[in-house]
């Protein structure tokens, strides 16, 4: 596979990473959640701004850490969607740069396609076809990868993201941002049981309900209605309980459908992608659910879990060996769904 240097900034990392026959030379990722956590999330603006901040020192410090130099790049990468558009157009603008620059390829990436590959990392022989569940903090979805940039999506969120319901979830609790990691941490000490919860099902015109699916928007209100009554006693709130069975009921809600997904589609293989694909509860029920029709789960490492370049520059290696490429007027888009991303190539 090619070497490709690959960029990040779709949100509140700025990541760079070289990547080569699926295997990382460097991976250099500048967080800003201490930089939001005063605004209790994301701020589009001063992202954008910290990007361009960090972003030429992390491109110089990828190819020290890989010991390589711009004439051992076979090929240059970004995310240009979906995402934060000004923070996006940092990733993206340098990237365009460096492939003028230095006369290399340039390839634009689509964010959901990186994490996609995140497993790809440390399973090297991972191929289509497969289901992936992908878990983040602005997308929920199932997708069949049929081939490699061939997918189809079989269900999503109707509303929430499962990573937006544990950030507004822990807002809720006063617990801060972001808030899946704490939730996480509390509910390993609370009853997931205490409290019985909405799973959040999407009924279907004809009756019944959809397979794959997902909903959290109700499943937040019953987790505010919950914490009204219990604060109407005048008692100590729960609050690892009220984690815990919040976050049972999301892994729960997920492993389901991943299952159902894959046994229906006749797959052997679950990947999971996004921050979400971090959680401790996802993991454990996934795992479980899945061991009795035989069929393999793959979690990437917690650190390819959250955005970073190395998924992007896999992705981008794989394209650029079928012999995409992207065209430097290339734009970011704040949206654009998966299976449209073979547009973003002549």
């Amino acid at each position: 596979m090619a070497t490709v240097l690959a960029i990040e900034t779709s949100c509140d990392e700025t990541a760079v990473a070289i990547v080569k026959n699926r295997e990382v030379s460097s991976n250099v990722v500048s967080s800003q959640i201490a930089v939001h956590q005063q605004y209790g999330g994301v701020v589009p603006e001063v992202a954008s701004r910290s990007h361009l901040e960090v972003i030429d020192g992390a491109i110089a410090q990828a190819l020290a850490e890989a010991e390589l130099s711009w004439a051992d790049i076979d090929g240059i990468a970004a995310t240009c969607t979906p995402g934060l558009v000004g923070a996006l157009l940092v990733g993206l603008t340098a990237g365009k740069t460096l492939a003028m620059l230095h006369q290399k390829p340039f390839l634009g990436i689509h964010h959901l396609e990186g994490h996609l590959y995140a497993s790809y990392l440390t399973e090297p022989t991972l191929e289509p076809p497969f289901i992936c569940l992908l878990v983040s903090g602005g997308h929920t979805s199932l997708i069949d990868v049929q081939a490699g940039g061939l997918y189809e999506t079989l269900g999503q969120t109707r509303d929430d993201a499962a990573g937006e319901a544990f950030d507004k979830v822990a807002r809720l609790l006063k617990l801060g941002y972001p808030g899946g990691p704490i939730i996480d941490r509390l509910a390993k000490s609370g009853n997931p049981k205490a409290f019985k919860l909405p799973e959040g099902k999407i009924g279907l015109p004809e009756g019944g309900y959809h397979p794959y699916d997902t909903s959290f928007s109700g499943l937040k209100t019953a987790v505010l209605r919950l914490v009204e009554k219990l604060k109407a006693t005048g008692e100590e709130l729960p609050v690892n309980d009220i984690a815990a069975s919040f976050q049972d009921t999301v892994a729960r809600a997920l492993s389901k459908r991943a299952v159902a997904c894959a046994r229906d589609r006749h797959r052997d293989t679950i990947v999971v992608g996004g921050g979400v694909a971090a959680n401790s509860a996802l993991r454990e029920h996934l795992l479980a659910d899945a061991a009795p029709h035989n069929l393999r789960v793959l979690f990437p490492p917690l650190k390819y879990c959250t955005d970073n370049a190395a998924m992007i520059a896999c992705a981008a290696a794989d394209r650029l060996n079928r012999g995409d490429r992207s065209p430097l007027t290339l734009g970011a888009q704040s949206r654009m769904a998966l299976t449209d991303a073979h547009q973003l190539y002549l």
